[in-house]
Order: structure tokens, then sequence, then C-alpha cells
């Protein structure tokens, strides 16, 4: 009975010191790749929204009336919010449309998988089955595009096409700028057929 019980309390001091060494040992190894990166919660969600931007010609105070113009209607099924980041963002992982209207409030529209906007750079990066189509038939279609909304200029080096029915022409190329309007554009490298419609 009392070599049994010595062996008991030999195997008990032999767990409990086993388990102080595992205790005592901290995680000290570096974490490198997925493991390092903190996960990213946003400050705000929304779902199924629609904005509307407009602007008026003249400054307002907050008691001030006068007439506004809208510039460009955003909708999406979901947009995530990351302000209370460093870097803030925004991120529309469920695709998005955006209507612009120009001056005569004509609509041309853009279309696209997913979006993110950079709210302190004010550029938006549009990514997957991004489809642009004016007010007057013009197309472009690529995987990826940049809207720098402070000088309004439009970007891609993706690959692209682009469809205009005035002059029945069809391009294709990798690498585009261009204004918001269409009314100038330069393609940086076109490659295949180009399809110009014949005069009847």
């Amino acid at each position: 009975m009392k070599q049994t019980s010595k062996h008991i309390l030999n195997s008990f001091a032999t767990v409990f010191t086993v388990a102080m060494l595992f205790m005592s040992c901290g995680d000290d190894y570096r974490r490198v790749g997925e493991e390092a990166v903190k996960p990213l919660y946003p400050q705000g969600v929304a779902h199924n929204f629609t904005l509307t931007y407009t602007e008026t010609k003249e400054a307002m105070g907050t008691q001030d009336s006068a007439h506004s113009k809208r510039i460009a209607v955003l909708s999406s099924p979901l947009s995530e919010d990351f302000d209370n980041q460093r870097f803030k963002f925004k991120t529309f992982p469920e695709g998005l449309q955006v209507e612009f209207y120009d001056d005569e409030n004509q609509k041309s529209t853009v279309v696209a998988d997913y979006g993110i906007q950079y709210s302190q750079t004010n550029l938006i990066d549009l990514q997957g089955n991004v489809v642009i189509e004016t007010h007057d038939g013009k197309k472009l279609e690529t995987d990826q595009l940049f809207f720098d909304q402070k000088n309004n200029w439009i970007f891609t080096e993706s690959t692209f096409k682009y469809t205009n029915p005035e002059d029945g022409t069809v391009m294709d190329g990798e690498g585009m700028d261009f204004n918001k309007d269409f009314t100038f554009f330069k393609a940086h490298k076109t490659f295949g057929l180009m399809t110009i419609k014949e005069e009847e």
C-alpha cells in the first residue's frame, strides 16, 4: 500500500512539473505571413444603398438654400467603411454601379464586380468585369480601372476593348487613360484587329 501511494505521489509530481514547464514557456517566435496580419473591422456597413452626389454653383452656409445639380449616383448591395484605419478606405465587395451626369444631365454608367475607394487620395479602384457606357454609346470593357476623382482622370494598365458606335470602330489594347467625358483618350498599346465601319 505504501508502495502504491509513493508511486501515485511520484506520478503526480511528474505531471505537475511538466505542466509548470509548459505554462512557463512563452510564445516567443516571430509571426510571419497571414498569421501576422491583424484582422480589420469596418466602422460601418451599409446594405442595398443608393448615394446621390450633388453640387451647387456657389458655396453655401448652413442656413442657405440654393439649386443643386446631380453629379453622380452610387448604388451597391454592400459597402464597408474602414475610415477608422490609419489609411482610410471604403470597399464594395459585392460590386457597384455609378451613374455620372454631365452639364446637360446626360447619363453615363460604370459597373464593376468589386470596388475600393481610398478616402485620403480620392482614388477609386474598380476590379472585375468593369464596363463604362457613355450617354452617346461609347463602351469600354476591362478587368481593372482607376478613377482619380480629384483630377477627373480615368486610367487602366489592363487589357481593354473600346467600342465607338459613332465611327463604327472596335479597338483592343493594353493600357489606356482618358478624361471623364471621353473627349480625350490615349491608348498605350493596341493589338489585334481594329474593326472600322465602312461607308454605305
